[in-house]
């Protein structure tokens, strides 16, 4: 039997209806604006995500480009130098420098390696740069410092406080020596580098721990992992296995090695036999060259030795 409603009850379930229908239309409009904010921010993120991306990437071509022209610039230099043969041991190591970074730098060119390997490959051409601006400077033909005008300011500070508050004092003062009228500036200069390069390498890349990753890498006489099985190691535990990478940095390190032979040599009691720019330049090349190795390093090791 069909139920009678009065005009009044027919208005009220009219209003109800309208409500439930108007609330319905709330609910989907309120579902659409929230998920089309959504996509706007997901947009919006999208856009500041490529937008830093791509300032970034303009960034690194830049500095990129200028790396390469300073790098130019002092294989210029030492190509119009006038000047009579000298140190010749340190210029075949800095040539051997020079051409194994043109075969890293290929393969770069190339594609060989991901980004990952930027920093690292930021830090190879800094380091050619600097090999032969040293050599520039010996050559009594430095560049200009960039803002290093005081010898103690040093950049490896903070890799110096993760090894210990005794090595950032060592090297302070080892800093504090270089000056052009201490006599003794090279022996102490040059034992403190040399020390903190053996740290670094004999804490991160214990021999124990080299054998066991590597069992047949190469060794000195004593049995002991070679230095360059030491850096391969460092690449391994990186996850940056490459020869070419590899042979760079060895020929980086022997090129600092043979700069503490001259330092050493040239100044047995010979005070000022370096200028202010020279020492400049020999500070600034045994400190990329440490900033370096540490940045091969990888995390892992750093933060368990």
């Amino acid at each position: 039997m069909v139920r009678k409603v009065t005009p009044s009850q027919f208005r009220s379930q009219l209003r109800q209806a309208q409500s439930k229908y108007n609330q319905a239309v709330n609910r989907y409009n309120s579902a659409v604006r929230a998920h089309n904010q959504k996509v706007r921010t997901v947009v919006n993120e999208y856009n500041q995500a490529v937008s830093r991306y791509n300032s970034s990437a303009r960034a690194h071509n830049t500095r990129v480009q200028q790396n390469r022209a300073k790098l130019q610039r002092e294989l210029a230099k030492l190509s119009s130098s006038t000047s009579q043969p000298r140190y010749v041991t340190l210029r075949s190591s800095m040539n051997t420098v020079q051409h194994s970074y043109s075969r890293l730098e290929a393969r770069a060119d190339a594609g060989a390696y991901s980004e990952n390997y930027d920093t690292i490959l930021d830090l190879s051409e800094r380091e050619a740069t600097n090999s032969a601006s040293v050599m520039n400077a010996l050559l009594d033909n430095p560049s200009d410092p960039e803002g290093q005008d005081e010898l103690q300011d040093s950049e490896l500070d903070p890799i110096l406080k993760q090894l210990s508050g005794d090595a950032l004092d060592r090297w302070h003062g080892a800093l504090f020596s270089l000056n052009p009228r201490n006599p003794d500036a090279a022996r102490h200069f040059c034992t403190s580098a040399r020390e903190l390069l053996t740290t670094i390498l004999d804490s991160f890349a214990p021999n124990q721990k080299v054998l066991e990753a590597m069992p047949d890498c190469d060794t000195i006489p004593s049995g002991a992992p070679s230095r360059r099985a030491k850096i391969r190691y460092f690449l391994y535990q990186n996850g940056m296995q490459d020869e070419t990478l590899e042979e760079f940095v060895e020929e980086d390190l022997e090129n600092v090695v043979q700069l503490f032979r001259v330092f050493n040599d040239g100044t047995h009691g010979s005070s000022g036999r370096f200028t202010h720019a020279q020492l400049l330049a020999i500070r600034k090349r045994v400190e990329g060259a440490i900033t370096f190795l540490w940045n091969i390093i990888p995390q892992t090791l750093q933060m368990a030795a």
